[in-house]
């Protein structure tokens, strides 16, 4: 049998070169990093002999369990130097998933296990990648870099040519903005149907308007109120902002689950392994990522169960669960009865890596601004690394428990030192009342008789700016239901009813008394609180300070009922001082009432000139809508609306004008009165708005032909008369007087 030659062959060489197999090699391509992603290897362990390798084992499997599950079998593996007998300081881990190994790498590389050694943690899949020569390109590609896209204006609406306020309003389906033209309509600056699920929400400055949906939570704002923001966790019910708003807490009662690897919800989701079944997430507002989360306490929400079988009550959940400290460096909450568990941001962990242990603490707050301490040296940095004008401090308090008495305590956050401590007798509860610019604490303390058959409280104020921080008691005969500080002063307000005990009558309708007080600060430290006015006999359970003091409401809110305010102020010009006031720094006198039947909530805007009550649907279906009043209780405007649901002010951010020149400004204030009476005649009515246009228009058109003929004057060579009065300025000046005699009217009368 002839050979067979390369000719006689049906499909030569070049043929089987010109076959297209790329379909193939697609349909059959093998990623070389398959069954590396769940593989990490840890680099820079300790290198220890035989004997040395279970302990060394057992503290790296602690710490890395710790990120998620390693396999039980082969899943840890260390290997040995055959030669010495030790390890060669390399590990190789197995993790059931790709995330746990990838979460592996993001907490522990880097890490220090000692002085001596520090964790390199890299994902095996990566090595095999990046750690062989030509599997990256030796040469620089500059990355294509998109261009520069400027965000809107986040705080444009404090540059209104009126100054005017905006508020949020939920009407049914539908969520507006507007801003506040007084008695007019308002101005709608942006009206959209459903544009939230359950409710909205402005944050701390008024950067953002929040709204809550079955998804999650998505922040709006600038001049188009465009979606700014977008966070993920199913069902919220709750949120709240750190005072900065930089950081966002979520609430749900659906705990988080985690969609298996292998789902196409995996990717989108933003929560790891750790996070699932915790129902509390802290947020960057800016990356819009979880930095972390936290479960409910025992006995909250849905999750709390009995061992035995049915699930045990539901324990009322306290919101804010999380309490900011001023500079939103800390955010905190109580572990009930056992300790204080302090959190850093934006690290997210906790304070000196440990809780404050404080056997049987009930509550805490935060200073509401930083605290000036007399003989202690400044240390808490700013946001931009300067030091603050003070430290971060905050107050808790303990029950009488194990033959100890009752405690108030205030702690150096950053020191976590008590710096002051007090103890208390036959207390029934505590609240604690920071006056806004952290100069002063009350403690309102409720104590009981030593039968325990009725209670009446004393008023503790720790002045804080003063050396050694005194405490001042205010002790009263009654039971103080509600108190409120002025902002930015020394004066405030109570409601207080005498306690008659369990054997008392039928209870008395009109039994609070309303009290006001003031400082001496004429006495300097020596001086103390005094009462400037004592209503009795009232029935006013409410108090609403206006944000910019002075002006108080002091209310009487019954549900489904009609509701009565009286407005007070504190500073009233021209009347003389009440008796036994004469040398507090204040003049009380009330300036009006008025009443709104069904009034749900009430609103002070942030200049302090209007205050806005509301009937929501969201309570009852009776007389919905909103009134507004200003400062003296004068109805300025009233607007029924179907399904209301709420009216929200719009807060603004704090002024950043020197304090010399608000004062400069406070004092000038009846200078610009002018200007603002006509505006508000303008808006009064469209014949006093035509009228004032038109007189202005005519003033500016003089003005110019005044301009005109001046120019004119000067090029004919002929000097204007004012011209010829500025230049005689070395003359002396003569003023001549000249009096006048007019009868105005002439009377004559017949004298007996």
């Amino acid at each position: 049998m002839p050979e067979a030659t390369k000719n006689d062959h049906p499909h030569n060489e070049e043929e089987e070169l010109d076959i297209d197999f790329s379909d193939l090699e697609a349909k059959y391509a093998t990623n070389p990093d398959d069954g590396l992603e769940t593989f990490v290897v840890v680099d820079g362990a300790p290198i220890v002999p035989a004997a040395k390798v279970e302990v060394l084992t057992k503290v790296l499997l602690k710490l890395f369990r710790s990120v998620g599950n390693i396999k039980a079998e082969d899943g840890f593996f260390m290997p040995m130097d055959e030669a010495t007998g030790k390890s060669k300081g390399y590990v190789f881990i197995e993790y059931e998933t790709p995330q746990q190994a990838q979460e592996a790498v993001k907490t522990y590389h880097q890490k220090k296990l000692d002085q001596r050694h520090t964790l390199l943690v890299n994902k095996l899949g990566d090595v095999e990648r990046y750690g062989f020569a030509g599997n990256v390109a030796s040469e620089y590609v500059e990355p294509t870099i998109e261009p520069f896209k400027p965000q809107e204006h986040l705080k444009s609406w404090l540059t209104d040519s009126q100054g005017r306020d905006q508020m949020v309003l939920h009407r049914g389906d539908n969520v507006g903005v507007f801003y506040n033209r007084k008695s007019q309509t308002p101005e709608q600056v942006v009206d959209r149907q459903h544009w939230t699920e359950k409710y909205v929400r402005w944050s701390p400055k008024g950067t953002y308007l929040v709204s809550i949906h079955r998804q999650g939570v998505a922040l709006w704002g600038g001049d188009s109120w465009n979606r700014l923001g977008r966070f993920a966790h199913n069902d919220v019910r709750l949120i709240d902002f750190s005072p900065n708003e930089k950081y966002l807490i979520s609430l749900s009662m659906e705990p988080i689950s985690i969609p298996p690897p292998d789902s196409p919800a995996r990717a989108a989701c933003p929560f790891k392994e750790q996070d699932e079944g915790n129902h509390v997430v802290v947020w960057d507002v800016k990356t819009m990522l979880p930095l972390r989360s936290f479960p409910l306490l025992p006995g909250e929400g849905p999750s709390a169960a009995s061992k035995n079988g049915p699930p045990a009550p539901e324990k009322k959940i306290v919101w804010p669960m999380f309490k900011w400290s001023s500079n939103s460096k800390y955010f905190a909450r109580v572990i009930p009865d056992e300790a204080l568990a302090i959190y850093e941001a934006p690290s997210m962990g906790l304070l000196d890596k440990k809780s404050i242990k404080i056997p049987g603490i009930v509550d805490f707050e935060f200073a509401p601004a930083p605290v000036k301490l007399e003989g202690h040296k400044a240390t808490a940095a700013t946001e931009d690394g300067g030091v603050a004008a003070g430290e971060q401090i905050l107050c808790y308090w303990t029950p009488e428990m194990n033959n100890q008495t009752a405690r108030v305590s205030i702690m150096d956050v950053g020191t976590r030192k008590v710096i002051r401590s007090r103890n208390l007798f036959n207390v029934s509860g505590c609240r604690l009342h920071w006056q806004d610019q952290g100069k002063y604490l009350c403690v309102k303390v409720d104590r009981h008789t030593k039968t325990k058959k009725s209670t009446f409280t004393n008023l503790e104020f720790f002045r804080l700016c003063d050396k050694d921080i005194p405490v001042e008691v205010l002790e009263l005969k009654e039971t103080v239901i509600n108190f409120q500080w002025e902002p930015k002063s020394d004066r405030f307000v109570l409601i207080s009813f005498l306690d008659q005990g369990p054997l008392a009558t039928a209870p008395v309708a009109n039994r609070n008394t309303v009290a006001f007080y003031a400082f001496e600060r004429s006495k300097g430290s020596q001086g103390t609180w005094k009462p400037i006015k004592v209503q009795d006999k009232k029935a006013t359970n409410s108090i609403y300070w206006s944000p910019k003091g002075r002006f108080v409401i002091a209310g009487t809110v019954r549900p489904s009922s009609a509701c009565e305010f009286e407005f007070w102020d504190f500073d009233h010009e021209g009347d003389v001082k009440a008796a036994g006031a004469e040398d507090l720094p204040a003049n009380l006198v009330n300036i009006g009432s008025c009443e709104h039947y069904g009034m749900t909530d009430l609103e002070w805007d942030p200049s302090g000139r209007f205050v806005v009550t509301s009937s929501s649907f969201w309570r009852h279906a009776i007389e919905n809508g909103y009134k507004m009043w200003d400062f003296r209780g004068s109805l300025v405007r009233e607007e029924a609306i179907e399904k209301f649901k709420s009216f929200l002010w719009r807060p603004r951010p704090a002024s950043i004008l020197p304090k010399e020149k608000r004062k400069q400004v406070n004092k000038n204030l009846k200078s610009y009165s002018r200007r603002f009476d006509e505006e508000d005649a303008m808006e009064e009515s469209e014949a006093s708005r035509q009228l004032i246009l038109k007189r202005r228009e005519a003033l500016a058109e003089w003005r110019e032909w005044r301009a005109e003929m001046e120019a004119h004057l000067h090029e004919l060579g002929l000097t204007p008369e004012s011209d010829l009065i500025a230049a005689a300025d070395g003359d002396d000046d003569e003023v001549i007087e000249e009096i006048r005699e007019e009868i105005l009217e002439e009377k004559e009368e017949e004298i007996e």
